[in-house]
């Protein structure tokens, strides 16, 4: 019997289950890149568009581990020495976890995690995991590639038009009764002409590219591998070779980038300081690809016209994060890849990951991040060790 630890978000406020906006959710077979959508070979134990992300959906493993004679926890309390998590990590063999919520693997955790052989990501990021301790010890690491990707790339979209619309301060005038047009609009702009640029081209840095393309943007990129020629002629992009070319050259700025050691604070003083007056910073990758009080200083100043994401170092992040005051800023918990649709998507992956390890077969070479101790799969591509 093993034991499988997972760590997911609270349930609703409210009570769990809520009631839903909508009966079911559309089917997704396929992604944008040819890639199949998770096929686990049992049923799910929910019906996609159910809350599963929290702590009683229990990514709607219950019922399939039980049945093998497994025992689950299931948990959102992963803080500190005398957590839920910590207790029980020490006898887990398998541990899954999110992005949003996530349980952060350290090299002192690894260490304490004897039992441990595979970390699961129920979405897609795996760098709450110590990648480099991971692959000492030779336990597994798999996340669910490609569940959630379009999902944040529309987010992402969200956020550029609220951030250019002026939208949040404007409905906040019309929710508070009032009918300001002249503040509504005296930070309003049209994303029409403007220069956008990704850093990153992967798999939703490329859908957010494709979703920009018919608002009449000048479309910027720069990405270790760079797009096919047919790919910059059908979208008309224009690539960076690095990413100071590109800050230097657009007005709004969005990132799809890995973090590892070498990505931390990317975006520092200096950095902002090579970007437009008035430029726009979007983040749905990483928080810590920011330098937490310098995107601060540089909306204060004035110099960054608005910062917006869902990504937070740490995350949860405390009740005084300045990132919630700051001004100009379009923050929000980080949600982006956990609609009910993605859901669906990303506990039907954590599923075929489970069947396939307690199967005795190969784990999808997509899902792979680290696997006999060393860089693998979508690990390879997307991560470094130092």
């Amino acid at each position: 019997m093993a034991k499988i630890l997972c760590v997911l978000y609270p349930d609703p406020q409210a009570g769990y289950p809520p009631t839903y906006a909508r009966d079911g959710i559309p089917t997704i077979v396929r992604y944008a890149n040819g890639q199949s959508a998770p096929m686990p070979s049992g049923p799910l134990g929910f019906k996609p568009g159910e809350l599963v992300g929290c702590v009683s959906g229990a990514l709607g493993l219950r019922a399939y581990l039980e049945k093998l004679g497994h025992e689950l926890i299931v948990t959102s309390d992963k803080e500190g020495p005398d957590s839920t998590f910590e207790q029980h990590l020490p006898e887990a063999e398998v541990v899954i976890s999110q992005p949003f919520w996530p349980a952060y693997l350290t090299a002192e955790r690894i260490a304490k995690a004897r039992r441990l052989k595979l970390a699961i990501t129920a979405g897609i990021g795996s760098d709450h995991v110590d990648l480099e301790a991971a692959a000492r010890a030779h336990f597994t690491v798999a996340e669910v590639t490609g569940s959630n990707s379009v999902s944040v790339a529309e987010h992402a979209v969200m956020l550029i038009l609220a951030l250019v619309r002026n939208y949040l301060p404007a409905h906040g005038i019309a929710a508070c009764g009032v009918w300001n047009i002249a503040d509504c609009v005296a930070r309003s702009y049209d994303v029409e002409g403007m220069h956008f640029g990704t850093i990153g081209a992967g798999r939703i840095g490329m859908a957010v590219l494709r979703r920009l393309a018919p608002f009449g943007l000048h479309l910027h990129y720069t990405d270790p591998h760079r797009l096919s020629a047919q790919i910059e002629k059908e979208l008309n992009l224009t690539f960076h070779s690095d990413a100071e070319s590109l800050v230097r050259s657009v007005d709004i700025i969005d990132l799809h980038m890995p973090l590892y050691p070498s990505t931390e604070h990317f975006f520092d003083d200096a950095m902002f300081a090579k970007m437009k007056r008035g430029a726009y910073l979007v983040n749905t990758a990483r928080g810590k690809l920011i330098e937490r009080d310098a995107v601060v200083r540089a909306l204060t100043s004035g110099h960054l016209a608005g910062y917006a994401g869902d990504v937070w170092f740490p995350q949860p992040a405390p009740a005084d994060h300045p990132w919630r005051t700051m001004p100009f800023n379009g923050m929000t918990p980080h949600i982006s890849g956990s609609t009910l649709s993605a859901q669906a998507r990303y506990a039907a992956g954590t599923l075929e990951i489970l069947e396939s390890y307690f199967g005795g077969t190969p784990i999808r070479e997509e899902y792979l991040i680290i696997d006999g101790g060393r860089l693998a799969g979508t690990g390879a591509e997307s991560y470094k060790l130092t």
